[in-house]
C-alpha cells in the first residue's frame, strides 16, 4: 500500500514491552530512493532524546491506532548509540548502529559484527572503549572519501524541482510503499507555475539532490510533467493510476511486443 510519508509522523513506536516514542522523520537513500532509518523522538521517557531505528525492524503500520510495532525491546532502544539530529548521519555512525543492532548494513557486509553495542563476553569497559576507538579510527581512514546519500524526508519536503528546461514547482510529499519502504513517487505542487495542479513524479526521473541549492534536478522537461495525470491527494493511488503514470512517462512500458 502506498502511504504519504507525512501521514506517518506522530505514529507511536511500540516496542515488544512498551512505547518508546513517536516518529518525527525518515532518512532515505537518494540513489535507491529507499527509506533506511526512522527518527524517533523518545519524549519524556529519555528526556527528549532522539534515536534512529532501521526500517527493517518496523512492522506494518496500524493506521487506526497510529502505531508501528517494532521487533525491539525498550532496553535495546535506550542503550542505542546517541545521534546529533542537527548533523548529517555519517556512514561511520550507520555502521555503529548496524553493529549495535547486530544487523548487516544495506550497502553490504558490516564492519562491526558484535551484538548489542558490540560488547563481547568478558570484555572490560576500558578494553571495549579502546577497541571501539581503534575500529572507529580505522573505519574513518577507509571511508573518509565516501559520498553519503542519506536525506531527510522532512528536510527535502519543499525543495525546488528543476526540469531540463526550468522550474516546475516543489516537493510536496513522498508516497512510500510500506511493504519494502521504497519511495514510489514524489508529490509535486506546481502552484508557482500552474495553480491548482498536483502531479506525481517517479524518483527515477531525479538525477541528483542538491543540498546547498535545496533542489532536486530531473531528466524530464516541464511539458512532460504538466501533461501527466492529475494527482488528487484525497484519492488513493491504485495499480491503474500507476499504470497510467508509467504509460505517460514511458509510452512503451505498458505494451507488449507485437507478435
Amino acid at each position: 500500500m502506498l502511504i504519504e510519508a507525512s501521514n506517518l509522523k506522530g505514529f507511536k513506536i511500540a516496542a515488544t514491552d512498551g512505547s518508546v516514542g513517536t516518529v518525527t522523520d525518515f532518512l532515505f537513500d537518494d540513489e535507491s530512493w529507499t527509506l533506511r532509518w526512522v527518527v524517533v523522538d523518545t519524549g519524556t521517557w529519555l528526556a527528549g532524546r532522539k534515536v534512529l531505528l532501521p526500517v527493517s525492524v518496523l512492522g506494518h503500520p496500524d493506521t487506526s491506532a497510529r502505531s508501528f510495532p517494532v521487533r525491539l525491546t525498550m532496553a535495546s532502544v535506550k542503550d542505542s548509540p546517541a545521534i546529533d539530529t542537527h548533523e548529517p548521519v555519517s556512514r561511520q555512525h550507520e555502521e555503529r548502529m548496524y553493529g549495535y543492532y547486530n544487523m548487516s548494513p544495506y550497502w553490504g557486509n558490516g564492519f562491526y559484527m558484535g551484538g548489542y553495542g558490540g560488547w563481547s563476553a568478558g570484555m572490560s569497559e576500558t578494553h571495549y572503549a579502546d577497541s571501539r576507538r581503534r575500529q572507529d579510527e580505522l573505519y574513518a581512514r577507509r571511508h573518509q572519501d565516501d559520498d553519503l546519500h542519506l536525506r531527510s524526508i522532512d528536510a527535502v519536503t519543499g525543495y525546488n524541482l528543476h526540469a531540463t528546461d526550468g522550474s516546475i514547482g516543489h516537493v510536496e510529499g513522498f508516497l512510500i510503499d510500506d511493504s519494502d519502504w521504497t519511495i514510489h513517487f514524489l508529490t509535486v505542487d506546481t502552484k508557482n507555475w500552474r495553480p491548482g495542479k498536483h502531479v506525481l513524479i517517479s524518483p527515477r526521473s531525479a538525477t541528483d539532490v542538491q543540498w546547498a541549492e535545496n533542489m532536486v534536478n530531473l531528466d524530464i522537461d516541464r511539458k512532460t510533467v504538466m501533461d501527466s495525470p492529475t494527482y488528487d491527494p484525497s484519492v488513493p493511488v491504485d495499480a491503474a493510476f500507476e499504470a497510467r503514470m508509467a504509460h505517460h512517462y514511458i509510452p512503451d512500458a505498458t505494451h507488449g511486443t507485437a507478435s
